[in-house]
C-alpha cells in the first residue's frame, strides 16, 4: 500500500495571507498615528492624507494603465507605504514636497521593479531619503511650539519650547544625562520631530500586536535596539536616549521588519539587525546628518541577497561538506 501522496508546493497551509499581515502592519501603526495626530493636530493630517491619497492612486494609475493588471489596493501595501513615509516627514513640510515623495516611493522604488515583493529597497524609506537630499531644508524645519523634550543645557542651541528636536541636541552632547530629559515627554509624544519619531510608547505598543499576530518575529527590532544601545554606550553615548530620540525605534519596529527587504531566516535577521543598529549609531556620531537609521535600512537592503545567500536553510536530508 501507497502511503506517500505527491502533490505540488505548498504542502502546509494558514490562514495567514498578504492582504492579512499588511493590514494587521495598519492596525499596528494606529497608536502611533493617533499621538503623531495629537502631537502636531490639522498640519499632521494633512500631511498623511496627502501620502496616503498620493501612495494609493499612483499604485492603481500603474497598475490599471501600465501593467494592465487587477487593483492591488485592498492588499494594504500602497496605504502602508503612505502612512509610513508621513511618519518619516515634519508636519510642516509643504504637502506638494509630501506628494512627490510618495510618487518616488511608489513609482520608482516599488512598481519600477514589478511591484509588491519585487522592489529592492524599502519604498516608504526611499521617499523619505530623495526628499532629505532634495529638500533638507523643509526636511529638517520642525514646527514652533512643540516641545524638543530637552531642558535647558548649557551651550546647546535647544530649548524646551524651541522647533529643535532631542536628536540635534544629542548629537551635539551626546553623553547628555537622563536629568536633561522629560522621559515622559518621549513615551507619550510630547515632543518634536518627524511625525512617527514622537510617542515611542505608541510604537511599543504596535510591536507588541505585531509580535503577538505573528505579523513580524523578535530578531530583527531586538538586534537593532540592542546593537544600538551597545555602540551608544562603546562611542560615549546614552543608550536610552539613543533609542527613544529620532526614529530609531519607528525604523527598527516598523520599517527594517519589511518582508519584501529584509533576511529569510532567523540567524540572517539577527546579522541584518546588528549591523543597522551599528550603522546608525556610526552615522549619528560622526556623519554630517543627526539621523542615521533611513541610510542604515537603505544600505543593509541592500546587502540582504547577499545575506540570504550565505544564511540560508540547511535543506532537508542534505548532508554537510565534511571538512
Amino acid at each position: 500500500m501507497n502511503n506517500l501522496t505527491v502533490s505540488l508546493s505548498p504542502h502546509i497551509h494558514s490562514r495567514n495571507s498578504i492582504t492579512r499581515e499588511m493590514w494587521n502592519v495598519i492596525i499596528a501603526l494606529i497608536p502611533a498615528l493617533a499621538v503623531a495626530i495629537w502631537t502636531f493636530g490639522l498640519p499632521a493630517l494633512a500631511v498623511i492624507a496627502v501620502c496616503l491619497a498620493t501612495c494609493v492612486l499612483c499604485e492603481w494609475l500603474i497598475v490599471r494603465f501600465l501593467f494592465h493588471r487587477p487593483s492591488t489596493i485592498a492588499d494594504g501595501s500602497a496605504i502602508i507605504t503612505g502612512l509610513l513615509l508621513a511618519f518619516n516627514l515634519p508636519a510642516s513640510i509643504p504637502l506638494w514636497m509630501a506628494a512627490v515623495g510618495s510618487v518616488v516611493a511608489i513609482a520608482i522604488a516599488k512598481m519600477s521593479f514589478g511591484g509588491l515583493g519585487r522592489n529592492i529597497w524599502n519604498p516608504a524609506l526611499t521617499g523619505r531619503v530623495f526628499l532629505l537630499i532634495s529638500f533638507p531644508a523643509a526636511m529638517t524645519t520642525w514646527p514652533e511650539g512643540v516641545a524638543s523634550g530637552v531642558a535647558h543645557i548649557s551651550g546647546a542651541s535647544a530649548h524646551a519650547n524651541s522647533g529643535a528636536t532631542l536628536l540635534t541636541t544629542l548629537n551635539a552632547h551626546p553623553g547628555m544625562d537622563l536629568d536633561s530629559v522629560n522621559i515622559l515627554n518621549l513615551l507619550t509624544g510630547n515632543m518634536n520631530g518627524s511625525l512617527g519619531e514622537v510617542g515611542s510608547l505608541a510604537i511599543i505598543i504596535g510591536l507588541i500586536y505585531l509580535l503577538a499576530t505573528k505579523t513580524i518575529k523578535w530578531q530583527i527590532p531586538v538586534s537593532i535596539l540592542a546593537s544600538a544601545a551597545f555602540f551608544s554606550f562603546i562611542f560615549g553615548g546614552n543608550p536610552l536616549l539613543d533609542l527613544l530620540a529620532g526614529g530609531l525605534m519607528l525604523g527598527a519596529v516598523f520599517m527594517a521588519t519589511d518582508y519584501v527587504t529584509s533576511p529569510m531566516t532567523a540567524k540572517g535577521q539577527i546579522i541584518y539587525g546588528i549591523l543597522i543598529g551599528m550603522i546608525t549609531i556610526i552615522i549619528r556620531r560622526f556623519g554630517s546628518y543627526p539621523e542615521g537609521v533611513s541610510f542604515a535600512i537603505l544600505l543593509m537592503n541592500s546587502f540582504v541577497p547577499l545575506i540570504n545567500r550565505y544564511c540560508r536553510p540547511r535543506v532537508f536530508g542534505e548532508r554537510r561538506a565534511a571538512k
